[in-house]
């Protein structure tokens, strides 16, 4: 057998339907478009609703959405640290030695090396940032956040709009 010989099994497929070919064949007059109006005539454009305001214009532009329970951290390497002058680092001294530019939430992350004992306080630190502190004889203090449970109400909450 070649590929040439290949064929369907009889009456697995069937002829394409020919609608609008006359009254004699199946499918005439109408050729199952209705009765007059636009569907039975020219092209429609994918999308037209009839002149109602399209889904894909009713919809909102902007994808996702904004969480607003989100906890968004300054963070600072152990590298950047290592640059640091003084003892003990806090979110304070760091601002005010231009390592971290932003005011709220610090967390450490572990890139780099500490060669020397450092006391550092932060809102947050990986287990790799905490083991190298420690290892270079410093110590970890964490911070707690400014807002209560370490996220802020929500808005619209019932509890906090009284």
């Amino acid at each position: 057998m070649k590929v040439h010989d290949l064929k369907p099994p009889a009456g697995s497929t069937h002829p394409r339907r020919r609608v609008g070919r006359g009254i004699a064949g199946k499918g005439g007059k109408t050729a199952g478009r209705g009765t007059k109006g636009q569907g039975a005539r020219g092209q429609i454009k994918p999308g037209f609703e009839g002149g109602q305001l399209p889904l894909k214009q009713r919809i909102p532009k902007l994808k996702g959405f904004k969480n607003p329970f989100r906890v968004e951290y300054t963070v600072i390497n152990l590298d950047t640290l290592e640059t640091f002058e003084g003892t003990v680092a806090t979110p304070a001294t760091l601002r005010d030695a231009g390592l971290v530019h932003k005011q709220g939430l610090v967390k450490v992350l572990g890139r780099g090396e500490l060669t020397r004992a450092l006391e550092v306080s932060a809102h947050s630190f990986s287990k790799t940032a905490v083991s190298a502190i420690e290892s270079a004889g410093g110590r970890v203090e964490v911070l707690p956040p400014p807002f209560g449970n370490g996220r802020p109400a929500a808005k619209g909450n019932a509890l906090t709009n009284r």
